[in-house]
């Protein structure tokens, strides 16, 4: 028989983010207390009451002198506002995921943009969420709920709308309402805030329920993540239980069953997932093998940490998938795999070591058949690299790391040969931006949590942090030095119809439209496009507002400078005809300035308009009469060259 977990199974970030905030007040002496249950799970309950964290149902219960912690799923703004007007402490807990949510609705809502919501109206997630919209709001749990909810409101259907979704609301549901949406509505704005570890756990989950013969799902029966996961489960694998707890394993036979599949809620921790699969390899019959999908989480070690397992070994071979050694003082052969070199997935054995260098190792398997001791060279480099780690940590400094791959929800980074995971929200500045680009890449960051519990240090890092911190240094250095007339070097980071939004280390500036080309354009893009590196000076500065007007048009391409330059007065010049007015013709003389062909200087006689003699796109030669330098205006004349023809034509006769 074998047993195989779910990956992503157990607690996701938000719920972990709340539990280990809890602790870490209670550990430096904060007296505590969570508003509602910090979890679904009577366990992790249990075990907070013991250090005298209890759950109050009422921001006014806050007891004088304790902190109010505000659980993952977060509340509405009348609970905000209550503990602003009653000076109550508090610690906000709320899943970065759901403040998204809030922040999405809040900002729709503003716009007068009614908003549906694809979840639980009784869940405390979602009543947090309604108290941030200002428009009206309607949820629904199902596709067919929505469908009631249109055929109710048909005027729905061509009015705008922001569409979101509870953060554990079944994936595959919400595709149906989708669907639904973009066949009924003309204009809603789809928001998919279902958090990315619900959507692989409960992807995982239904892909392990589809191969075994039991589906074990393990949570609180309060919790909604965790029956959405059992209603997933018992759709594709008919024999489910739901269970909050080891114990209740005693109720269930697993005779005949061959692969028993176990997932878990986001509340429940990876010490209840050992327990039970403890539980099951102990007191159940014929569970012959435990596929445990979950080390990466959990990593149940095969070795002891103690110093006493370390040996020393010297370097006897390096093969492409792991390199031998002689271990010091044991006769038996060592073995590292190319996994247990470094933390580095990337890097190849021959450039980590070479024959004759002595490491320092730990012991992770001494009972192989062949009698090769299988070691590790990272965890002891790991071990060494936490103290800089939590040195780090404490005293909020930056570090580098090379960033190693792109994992769940964001990247992994190895920094003093210590494996640091930095969520995708704290990877970059803005959250459009491409984490691929950072692969292989150096980094600094700072550690921003540190767990150690179950036997593994697991380390969170932001990159955000610093670039944040950097970059609104690099504004401040900027407003102070900043001044009209100083020429930068920028970068075009987005056009809009009135001009172009140019970043210039931090700070945007403008170019209006009419400032980007001497001729008449009529959209930004004829001139520049996003991602150009362009020179631009300072036109205006509007340091109340913080607005910046640019100047990108140089005096040295200016058509009129140029005109002056080169042209004076008496010159003859071949001019287009470019428009019409009763007064006379406008023509082009060089592009970008025009002169004015008065009515009375077309002909050598009296004409009734225009139009008699000249024609739109014409090429005709003018004299240049009248230059008038500061209203930027050229007189030219026609008459005058037929008088002098006409004076030459006479003397040549004469």
């Amino acid at each position: 028989m074998k047993v195989r977990v779910a990956d992503s199974a157990g607690f996701c970030f938000g719920v972990n983010r709340a539990v280990n905030m809890v602790n870490e007040l209670a550990d430096k002496g904060i007296s505590v207390c969570t508003l509602g249950p910090i979890i679904h799970n009577k366990q992790v309950v249990n075990e907070l009451e013991k250090r005298g964290i209890f759950a109050v149902d009422d921001p006014l219960k806050t007891e004088n002198g304790k902190t109010l912690v505000i659980r993952s799923h977060g509340v509405g703004k009348d609970v905000y506002r209550c503990l602003e007007e009653n000076h109550i402490e508090y610690a906000d807990a709320t899943c970065p995921f759901v403040a998204k949510i809030h922040k999405i609705v809040a900002q729709q809502s503003a716009l007068n943009n009614d908003v549906f919501i694809a979840g639980d109206c009784e869940h405390p997630e979602v009543k947090g969420i309604m108290s941030h919209c200002t428009s009206d709001v309607y949820t629904f749990k199902s596709q067919n709920e929505l469908e009631n909810l249109l055929q109710k409101f048909p005027e729905k259907k061509n009015e705008p709308l922001c569409v979101v979704a509870q953060t554990t609301f079944d994936v595959e549901e919400w595709k149906k309402c989708k669907k639904i949406f973009k066949n009924l509505c003309t204009n809603a704005k789809f928001f998919d805030t279902i958090c990315n570890a619900t959507s692989q756990r409960q992807f995982a989950s239904k892909e392990l329920a589809k191969e075994s013969d039991v589906m074990i799902v393990i949570g609180g029966r309060h919790s909604s993540n965790t029956n959405k996961l059992y209603k997933i489960c018992s759709e594709s694998c008919k024999t489910t239980y739901l269970i909050e707890a080891a114990n209740e394993l005693e109720h269930i036979s697993f005779r005949g069953d061959e692969k028993i599949g176990i997932t878990a809620g986001a509340s429940t921790p990876a010490s209840i997932i050992k327990e039970v699969l403890d539980r099951m390899s102990i007191g159940s019959e014929g569970v012959a093998e435990n596929e445990q999908s979950f080390a990466e989480m959990m990593e149940m070690e095969e070795y002891s940490t103690s110093t006493s397992d370390k040996v020393k070994g010297t370097v006897a071979s390096i093969e492409p998938n792991g390199v031998y050694v002689d271990v010091v003082g044991r006769k038996q052969t060592g073995y590292i795999p190319a996994e247990e070199l470094s933390n580095d997935p990337n890097a190849k054995p021959e450039d980590l070591v070479k024959p004759g260098d002595e490491l320092e190792l730990l012991i992770m398997k001494t009972n192989d058949q062949d009698g090769i001791m299988k070691l590790s060279k990272k965890r002891v480099d790991a071990n060494k690299g936490w103290e800089t780690i939590e040195n780090a940590y404490n005293n909020k400094d930056i570090i580098t790391g090379v960033v190693t791959g792109l994992t769940k929800g964001g990247l992994n980074v190895v920094s003093n040969d210590v494996r640091v995971f930095i969520p995708a929200s704290q990877a970059t500045l803005r959250r459009s931006e491409p984490l691929e680009e950072l692969v292989k890449k150096t980094v600094e960051f700072r550690i921003i949590e540190i767990n150690d519990k179950n036997r593994r240090k697991n380390a969170v890092g932001s990159i955000r942090s610093v670039l944040s911190e950097r970059n609104k240094a690099a504004k401040e250095e900027f407003w102070n030095s900043v001044e009209v007339g100083k020429k930068y070097t920028g970068t075009v980071k987005n056009l809009a119809k009135f001009g172009a939004f140019v970043d210039l280390g931090g700070v945007d500036g403008l170019i209006h439209i009419s400032e980007l080309s001497w001729n008449k354009i009529k959209t930004p893009s004829e001139v520049v496009k996003e991602g150009d590196t362009v020179e631009v000076y300072v036109k205006a500065i509007d340091t109340e507002k913080r607005n910046i007007s640019l100047g990108y048009r140089k005096d040295e391409e200016n058509p009129w400078n140029i005109f002056v330059t080169n042209y004076k007065v008496g010159d003859v010049v071949d001019v287009t005809i470019d428009g019409m007015t009763s007064y006379g013709a406008f023509a082009v003389i060089i592009p970008g300035v025009k002169g004015l062909i008065h009515i009375s200087q077309i002909a050598d006689r009296r004409i009734d308009k225009p139009e008699d003699e000249l024609k739109i796109g014409e090429v005709v030669k003018a004299k240049i009469t009248e230059i008038k330098n500061e209203e930027k205006k050229v007189s030219l004349s026609i008459r005058a060259l037929l008088a002098e023809k006409a004076e030459e034509t006479e003397a040549a006769d004469e």
